[in-house]
């Protein structure tokens, strides 16, 4: 299973949150009734969530655990108000009573929320980096990078790394009553009475206020709304993926801000086993695609294949999203991106990977959503 780790500074609202299970995060204000980037990158976190991911909370260098995405109703995420995802700022006293998180005014900036529970237990004591990073140091990715965001999504691998610490430095608490903290769940009791569609939390107001005729301004939009595609195992071009994430580091470890990082990634598994079988990886670009993109894409297939699938290619599905593709950039696809690689030893099996797929998109405004076409 995946897992989330959430930043706070405030010791008072770490215990508030485990003992009532709901989490939110604190976005600023749109301007112009516009989202900004980062408003649809948080969108596009709370789309992947799904409930038996696990949850972390980190604050003053330690991480708390262990909690668990559970579903009210009919989710796991919900809008904290109707209309919370358009980009408009409304007015609190006629809207009250409809918040899920209904505190203050301040309300307003927490426009999603979380559901969660102890899974199985939330420690009272939390477990220093430091020392998470050296449990398992070839593990851990994203957590390295966890720099100047609300909060993180972490893959299988580094979620058990991360759940196997915490569980061995608090082995003494697992059967008995101390070291844990305490759970009540009537305030997710009481957010169940209020659900209902309106509080549904996809992708079609953030494609509708980033789009213009025809096509989506920021490339974090259209980002948003192939994980909330995929996320939901709905049919589509992409196919569907048992883990979903985006902007996934894809380069050696170097000063944050000019890491590499993948616009989507995920994998599924074999179907009822826990062994990876396909690594999706998918490029974006809001206007057209140039020779650039195929170069890029082909950077982060091998980053793919040099840090998870270890010399098999075949495992790898990569697509290149835009809004089209010059006669130029699919004839430079069709020479670049081929890989000439083994299998086996005895005997050695020798095969060429050509799976790179373009895709234009296109804004339907009568359904809010993408259309999507093969080239």
């Amino acid at each position: 299973m995946a897992g989330y780790i959430f930043s706070l500074n405030d010791i008072q609202a770490l215990k508030t949150l485990i003992q009532y299970g709901v989490y939110s995060t604190n976005l600023s204000h749109p301007k112009n009734n516009l989202w900004k980037i980062h408003h649809e990158g948080t969108f596009a976190d709370y789309f992947s969530m799904k409930a038996g991911d696990n949850v972390y909370f980190f604050i003053e260098r330690k991480i708390y655990g262990i909690g668990e995405l559970v579903n009210i109703h009919f989710d796991c995420k919900f809008l904290n108000y109707p209309e919370a995802d358009i980009p408009t700022i409304q007015d609190y006293k006629s809207i009250k009573n409809k918040l899920l998180l209904n505190q203050n005014e301040d309300s307003l900036q927490n426009r999603f929320v979380c559901t969660f529970k102890p899974g199985p237990f939330f420690f009272e004591m939390g477990i220093d980096m430091d020392d998470v990073l050296a449990s398992n140091p070839k593990s851990f990715r994203m957590l390295r990078a966890f720099w100047k965001l609300s909060f993180i999504k972490i893959d299988d691998e580094e979620n058990k790394a991360l759940r196997d610490i915490i569980l061995k430095r608090n082995e003494q608490y697992l059967n008995n009553t101390e070291g844990k903290s305490p759970f009540d769940s009537s305030l997710q009791k009481e957010i169940a009475t209020k659900l209902t569609t309106k509080y549904t939390l996809s992708s079609n107001n953030v494609l509708l206020y980033s789009s213009h005729t025809d096509k989506i301004k920021h490339e974090m939009a259209v980002e948003a709304h192939i994980v909330d595609t995929i996320s939901r195992n709905s049919k589509s071009i992409f196919d569907s993926w048992d883990y979903v994430s985006h902007q996934v580091i894809a380069s050696p470890f170097k000063p944050i801000d000019y890491m590499d990082k993948m616009d989507v990634f995920g994998y599924r598994f074999i179907p009822g086993f826990d062994t990876i079988s396909k690594y999706l990886l998918i490029e974006i670009k809001k206007d057209s695609a140039t020779k650039d993109a195929i170069d890029q894409i082909m950077k982060y297939v091998d980053w793919i294949n040099q840090e998870y699938t270890f010399g098999d290619y075949s495992m790898i599905h990569a697509f290149l999203v835009a809004y089209d593709f010059s006669n130029e950039t699919i004839a430079y696809r069709n020479e670049i991106c081929k890989r000439n690689y083994t299998k086996g030893r005895r005997p050695t099996i020798a095969d060429v990977w050509e799976n790179v797929r373009l895709i234009k998109y296109r804004y339907n405004p009568s359904t809010k959503t993408l259309d999507f076409e093969e080239v």
